[in-house]
């Protein structure tokens, strides 16, 4: 017999090749079909839920974004109305007179204490109300008022920031507190000032026995003329109450002596 009648591809030996894939396919047979893992595709009801599951937690993401800045505008009216009660209440328990300073540039606040009584001055334009001038420009002011009213010099209250519940000297960077993020001045008027100021710094006064002066404090997110992002901080010149409203609200200005005498508290 020759070599390759006997193990040759000629021959009755069974061949590699075809022993390979006679394996294959029957793995492809019935067995091997029953152990493939069938696969499908998401259902129309499926994909609907996912979908709705995405745009609930989209919208509970953007009215929580929205959110963020008036809370921070609430926090701090909040502030400036701690900020009056801890000035109201410590100018009568140290028979001291005491300041609410507010930095219109720097959206910062902090409280100081003057050497010797004062009698605020109305209508001021340097908006110190008579106690010495600090910055340039209020200096120039009272330099001005100088020139047009001669008369002996009136020795005038000097104020010194002081520590009382973190509304320290904000000059040193030890105190003081500044608005949230996002939020500014938008105008502050007292009693003694002759318009509402928008720049520099602005100043509430506060006398032993539980005197202040009227004031508007106004604070605002975004731009000035969005009324919806303005909130108006009110004080009452006999109780020191302060008032929060939404949108501006002007310095009510008294109109005769009754109303000017603030017999009856109204509230603002």
């Amino acid at each position: 017999m020759s070599p390759r009648s006997a193990g040759g591809p000629e021959g009755g030996g069974a061949h590699p090749a075809r022993e390979q894939t006679s394996a294959q396919s029957g793995a492809g047979g019935p067995e091997g079909a029953a152990n493939r893992v069938p696969q499908r595709g998401l259902t129309l009801i499926e994909i609907m839920i996912v979908m709705t599951i995405v745009a609930l937690v989209s919208g509970v993401a953007i009215a929580g974004s929205m959110q963020l800045p008036a809370a921070r505008l609430r926090r701090s009216a909040t502030m400036i109305a701690s900020a009056v009660k801890v000035a109201y209440t410590r100018a009568t328990a140290t028979s001291r007179d005491l300041r609410l300073v507010m930095d219109l540039d720097q959206q910062k606040i902090w409280l100081e204490q003057s050497d010797i009584p004062m009698l605020v001055k109305s209508a001021d334009s340097a908006a110190t109300g008579g106690a010495e001038a600090i910055t340039q420009a209020e200096k120039a002011a009272v330099e001005a008022g100088d020139r047009i009213i001669k008369g002996p010099p009136v020795p005038k209250p000097r104020f010194t920031a002081i520590e009382a519940y973190g509304f320290g000297d904000v000059e040193t960077g030890k105190g003081g507190k500044t608005l949230q993020g996002g939020i500014k001045f938008r105008s502050v008027q007292t009693t003694h000032d002759d318009a509402p100021r928008r720049r520099g710094r602005a100043y509430l006064y506060f006398w032993p026995g539980g005197r202040t002066e009227r004031a508007s404090i106004q604070l605002r997110m975004g731009s000035e003329d969005d009324r919806s992002g303005i909130l108006t901080v009110l004080v009452s010149p006999l109780t020191g109450k302060v008032t929060v409203k939404s949108g501006p609200a002007e310095l009510e200005v008294p109109t005769d002596d009754d109303h000017a005498s603030d017999r009856q508290d109204t509230g603002f």
